[in-house]
């Protein structure tokens, strides 16, 4: 993997272990050679991320809205700032530049910006690797509703098993190496109900 796309909140949280290990997480890619693709922003763990990865030298490409640039938020000391109209484009350019996506805790926008990849993935759009950086915990709720979804039948196990989680940044970068997409389509037939 040449570059990663990190989805996160524009906000810190309420535990100093988010902003950490965002921070760590910049730090590990630039260390590994990996070119972090971002939101753009100099906020929350957005920031805290690209912060981590200029510390170490790393490339770092921000995508930002140009009604969000007018807001002072872009990043100063990136390596690229690309510039769209739209937040669809945004998160259509952050898949074009990237060979995988890391998920960090967030809030609405962040889930929206996860769930869209997946989706994607699902789809057979993409065949990238998706990783959820589980910081703390964080998203253990929402992977038990996930497994709600296989268990009611409104998603295949092969399509759960698409999501690569870990609490740990290594950990989670060897599976996304590892990753291999799944062979079947998306959709459930009457039969496997």
């Amino acid at each position: 993997m040449k570059s990663i796309t990190v989805f996160c909140g524009s906000s810190f949280g309420a535990e100093e272990i988010y902003r950490e290990q965002a921070f760590l997480l910049g730090q590990t890619l630039a260390k590994q050679n990996i070119q972090l693709i971002y939101g753009g922003a100099d906020v929350g763990l957005m920031g805290a991320v690209a912060d981590g990865t200029l510390s170490e030298n790393g490339k770092v490409t921000g995508v930002l809205p140009h009604f969000l640039q007018s807001k002072e938020i872009a990043h100063k000391n990136l390596t690229e700032l690309i510039l769209v109209e739209t937040m669809h484009e945004r998160k259509t350019k952050m898949n074009d530049l990237c060979d995988g996506v890391i998920v960090l805790p967030g809030g609405y926008g962040t889930l929206e910006e996860f769930f869209e990849m997946i989706t994607w993935a699902q789809l057979g759009l993409h065949k990238k690797p998706i990783g959820v950086l589980n910081i703390d915990g964080f998203y253990n709720d929402l992977m038990s509703l996930v497994q709600n979804m296989v268990d009611k039948g409104f998603l295949k196990q092969v399509n759960r098993d698409m999501l690569l989680i870990s609490e740990n940044i290594d950990d989670l970068l060897e599976k996304m190496r590892n990753y291999e997409p799944p062979t079947v389509g998306k959709w459930i037939s009457k039969e496997e109900v």
